[in-house]
């Protein structure tokens, strides 16, 4: 039996000293490779948020089974149904198996009709977006082979083993016994860097006592393999230091991974000859160490979740409480939980747009230069790193700005807590200087100062990004200006640098500054002369504004206002051609009455506004019967549609009234004519057959106002035939009503442009307008024209009026 390590030195060695400019990344080192890499790392984060939702969309039906595997391992673990739930998919996920499969066994059911065994690809744990936004995306890997998954007796009975001794039992007499395997062993990393033997089975009780404890930097092939997180496999060289069994020993030793961070190791050891593992079964063993470190557990925490953000606040630097985003059981981003209330973003965000967000999305210059090493190195050792000095460069809303922080990081409960400051004694920037870069920023506007005799410029932080090179490429010098701008845009530069340099006054010019990228910003450059006490140019000094937003602007205010004076040109053009048409169609006076006996009178008033020319229309017409057809229309709507729409109706009623039908038939053709007409045409109608010999009237009506009979004793509204508005319905029919004018009568109809007003009834307007009105007196003419002057209408529609006299000693007058 091989001592154990308990006769060593049991005090922690100091940890190596650090070399500050290992973290230190200067701006040429990272500048080729920046942008290729947050672009691998943003299609990643789409790839694997789309295939994040596609589970959770599979994994909706499962939900009642696995909620009920919950509840019994919650219960028969006394273990509350969060803990149970999380214990339940993380052995699932590590098993190989689905989480509705293990469910399926817990119960006691089956898990799918069909299936038999593990399916393949095995689900990964759910992660939410800002958990997996922005992780690098892996080299493209071979065909997938299906993992060899923990056998399910195993599976199951971890899943019902409540200490890690049961546990440990389980995985040797199912998972590696198997293999030939003679004993396992759990190792858990403690405080300090030691290693405890937390579990152990097929060892010797006194050889697991000598070994209860291995201290910090004894070399052991498990100490290995937690402080490198590498493999060790029988077959491989022996390990340099003490082992469990001896050096040559064959064993398998493999790290525990806890959310990215390395706890312990297992080590699984046979008696005899190095076994040859083989693909499948190296995937066994590595299944079963995932069981291992979901089976060990999580230590309690030492600050309680809702204290965490007490604790972030009390803390007077800058800091950050980041959680690891994980692939591969590995830390490759983190996501920023919160900030504390003296955290300052270098960039000038607000504290509240952070939270949430990917630390490699939020900075990924700075994690390029250095900030994501000490953090990940945190992350899978536990150690607190403290007083690093960092060389970053934050870039990001059009600005480049290099500074020196001071890190500390220190772990907390799975997370962690990182605080940085600003280290001024390396940076050289007051609160001022910041002040005013942060101002440069907002402005987008960035300062410059060229010697021509040295050839020294100085270049604010923003420079770069506007021309579009790499922080810390060297400064373009004015007499290279127009090797970056373009071409059309040469004489510009030219004028502007002879004004300054040979005539010594102050100048600017507006151009195109055309990157490497191809992308071109619109900046505007001032220049002054700096003169020296005999009058020399000894500097030019001046400031880059970025007004690519404003031209952009002033380009799409363009097109809008020419968009606009072509749409109101083309709107006029419409009123004007739907107007045209409408007095077109609409006689300005009536045809001659006289061989009738009857007098008519006609008005169209036209929209005080043209673009509302609408759809109103009248009609007076004798019919080879001597019959009169009088007929007023309002089609829905205005412009050149509502005036084709009338020009159909009135012409279908034209041509249909011919056929000596009534009114009611009349309306029912005219129906559906508006059924048929191109956009759907809807209108309102009043139609009127008149007798001229006996002073008969026959009237139906579509929806529109009544017709009004003048006589001598006062003003009749004629009853409403029922008839719904024109090209509403299919196969309706129109009431019709018949009456009698008696000679010295007056028949009005009109359109609702007439009497409509949004603040009363249309009858009370009607009641109201003809009384003020008064008779008709002989001259229709003028009737009608007072009817428009005394309009109560405040609906700026327009308006047709129709208005027929039986004359006393025509026709109509009794013999």
């Amino acid at each position: 039996m091989t001592a154990g390590p308990g006769s060593r030195d049991d005090t922690a060695r100091d940890p190596a000293p650090r070399d500050d400019g290992a973290a230190d990344a200067g701006g040429d080192d990272v500048a080729g490779a920046e942008g290729e890499a947050v672009a691998r790392r943003l299609a990643g984060a789409v790839r694997r948020l789309q295939h994040a939702a596609e589970r959770m969309r599979a994994e909706e039906g499962t939900r009642a089974l696995v909620d009920l595997a919950t509840g019994m391992l919650a219960e028969r673990l006394a273990v509350p149904p969060a803990e149970a739930a999380a214990r339940l998919a993380r052995l699932a996920r590590e098993a190989g198996v689905p989480v509705l499969t293990l469910a399926a066994d817990v119960v006691g059911r089956a898990a799918e009709p069909g299936r038999t065994g593990p399916a393949w690809p095995p689900p990964e744990r759910p992660v939410p977006p800002a958990e997996s936004a922005l992780a690098e995306p892996p080299e493209p890997p071979e065909p997938p082979e299906p993992p060899e998954p923990a056998p399910p007796t195993l599976v199951r009975a971890l899943a019902a083993v409540s200490d890690l001794d049961g546990a440990v039992e389980a995985v040797l007499r199912q998972g590696a016994a198997p293999l030939g395997a003679h004993a396992v062993l759990v190792w858990q990393r403690l405080p300090g860097g030691a290693l405890g033997l937390a579990a152990r089975a097929g060892l010797p009780a006194d050889e697991a006592e000598a070994w209860s404890r291995v201290p910090p930097g004894v070399p052991t092939p498990a100490q290995q393999a937690v402080a490198t997180g590498a493999e060790h496999w029988p077959g491989d060289p022996a390990p340099p230091g003490p082992a469990v069994g001896g050096p040559d020993t064959p064993r398998a030793v493999l790290p525990l991974l806890d959310y990215g961070r390395r706890r312990g190791a297992l080590e699984v050891l046979w008696p005899g000859p190095a076994p040859a593992l083989g693909t499948p079964q190296r995937r066994q063993l590595r299944a079963l160490a995932d069981l291992c470190a979901t089976v060990l557990g999580h230590p309690e925490p030492a600050v309680p979740p809702d204290r965490q953000a007490d604790l972030l606040d009390g803390l007077p630097t800058p800091a950050l409480l980041l959680a690891p985003v994980l692939r591969d059981g590995r830390a490759v981003d983190f996501t920023i939980l919160r900030t504390n209330r003296a955290f300052r973003d270098p960039l000038g965000r607000p504290r509240s747009g952070l939270d949430g967000t990917s630390l490699l999305e939020t900075y990924p210059v700075a994690c390029a230069t250095g900030l994501l090493e000490p953090l990940l190195h945190a992350q899978e050792t536990g150690e607190t790193r403290t007083d690093d000095r960092l060389h970053l460069v934050f870039q990001g809303g059009g600005i480049s700005q290099p500074v020196t922080l001071r890190i500390a990081v220190a772990p907390l409960d799975g997370r962690l807590l990182l605080s940085w400051q600003r280290d001024d004694e390396h940076s050289g920037e007051s609160d001022q200087t910041a002040l005013l870069r942060q101002a440069q920023r907002l402005a987008r506007v960035a300062g410059f100062e060229e010697q021509p005799g040295t050839g020294r410029i100085l270049w604010n932080a923003g420079l770069p990004e506007l021309f579009g090179l790499p922080p810390g490429a060297p400064a373009v010098p004015l007499a290279q200006l127009a090797r970056y701008v373009h071409p059309d845009d040469e004489p510009a530069v030219r004028r502007l640098l002879d004004t300054v340099q040979h005539r010594l006054r102050t100048a600017s010019a507006v151009f195109r500054l055309v990157r490497p990228d191809g992308t071109q910003r619109y900046t505007r450059v001032v220049a002054e002369p700096v003169l020296d006490a005999d009058g020399a140019l000894s500097a030019v000094r001046g400031a880059y504004h970025d007004v690519s937003a404003q031209h952009w602007t002033e380009v799409a205010l363009g097109a809008t206002r020419a968009r606009l004076a072509d749409s109101e040109q083309e709107s006029a053009e419409r009123e004007q051609l739907a107007l045209r048409l409408q007095q077109a169609i609409l006689p300005a006076a009536p045809p001659p009455l006289g061989a009738t006996g009857l007098h008519a009178a006609v008005r169209y008033r036209p929209a005080a506004k043209r673009e509302r020319v609408g759809g109103d229309w009248y009609d007076v017409l004798v019919l080879p019967d001597r019959q009169v057809l009088l007929a007023v229309g309002d089609v829905a709507g205005h412009g050149v549609g509502a005036a084709t729409g009338m020009v159909a109706l009135r012409h279908a009623l034209r041509g249909l009234a011919v056929t000596g039908a009534g009114p009611a038939r009349l309306l029912e053709w005219a129906n559906t004519v508006a059924l048929r007409e191109p956009g759907q045409v809807t209108a309102t109608a009043v139609c009127v057959l008149l007798g001229p010999d006996d002073g008969t009237l026959r009237w139906a009506r579509a929806g529109h106002l009544p017709p009004i009979r003048l006589g001598r004793d006062g003003a009749e509204v004629l009853p409403l035939p029922h008839g719904v508005l024109l090209g509403a319905l299919a196969d309706t029919e129109y009431e019709e009503y018949s009456a009698r004018l008696a000679p010295g009568d007056v028949l009005l109809l009109y359109t609702d442009g007439l009497v409509e007003r949004r603040d009363r009834p249309v009858e009370e307007s009607v009641d109201h307008l003809i009384r003020a009105a008064g008779p008709p007196g002989p001259d229709l003419e003028r009737y009608l024209d007072l009817l428009l002057e005394l309009s109560p209408a405040d609906t700026d529609d327009d308006t047709c009026l129709v208005a027929v006299r039986v004359e006393p000693d025509g026709p109509g007058e009794p013999r």
